[in-house]
């Protein structure tokens, strides 16, 4: 029934599943899975996988998989770096700009959706928030999460028009990250699906995790 329920649900948003909308994803390790992100990219989920860290081990338990495959999609892009922050801070004061999400975003085709999972990172790694900031960035400001985040949804706006785009908010990470993710999604009128009561293992979703998350992205853009 529930099944029943959540197929039906997905209409309003893919009302024109014949034309097989393309789906991007721009993520870090929650979001990865080996052999489906560029080449060179870490990754946290593969097979055969290392039980101690994670019971996923086929990319069709992957939330991203569940999404896209039940709502008759297909996959344009899927990139996504383990440890990857929105900001160019990284662990331990290091320059993470070149796997930032900024710097990947051009890399995601030419999708009809994307969904931007991110700042859990930036929230472990102790990237200062910053001001919020909507223009005038300038490369010393992107250090810093709140200017990182707006400067993201500002060029994904305008690098993707007329795609609909989608930001994920983590749950369990620290209040400050989770309400300033809020406040500039709104800024930019970008819808976020603030997630809930994840099953994870290693602080990363198991297969109960990422059922979840797919049902919870799921309801979120077809309610």
């Amino acid at each position: 029934m529930k099944k029943i329920l959540l197929l039906i649900l997905m209409i309003p948003l893919f009302a024109s599943a014949q034309n097989r909308l393309r789906v991007s994803v721009l993520g870090d390790s929650y979001s990865t899975f080996q052999g489906y992100i560029p080449e060179g990219n870490e990754t946290w989920y593969y097979t055969p996988t290392d039980t101690s860290l994670t019971d996923v081990d086929n990319v069709t338990q992957t939330w991203w998989w569940q999404v896209i495959n039940q709502a008759g999609c297909l996959i344009e892009k899927i990139d996504s770096y383990s440890g990857a922050t929105v900001s160019y801070h990284g662990y331990d004061n290091q320059d993470y700009s070149e796997r930032s999400f900024i710097t990947r975003l051009p890399r995601l085709g030419s999708p009809d959706v994307i969904f931007i999972f991110g700042g859990t990172n930036d929230a472990w790694a102790g990237a200062e928030l910053g001001d919020y900031q909507y223009d005038n960035f300038s490369r010393s400001d992107l250090y810093t999460y709140r200017p990182a985040l707006a400067c993201l949804l500002q060029q994904a706006k305008e690098r993707y028009p007329n795609v609909k785009i989608f930001c994920i908010i983590n749950d369990k990470i620290s209040k400050d990250f989770i309400e300033s993710s809020k406040v500039i999604c709104n800024h930019y009128d970008i819808p976020y699906i603030e997630l809930k009561d994840i099953d994870k293992k290693c602080n990363h979703p198991t297969v109960i995790g990422m059922r979840s998350i797919a049902q919870q992205v799921l309801m979120f853009i077809n309610k």
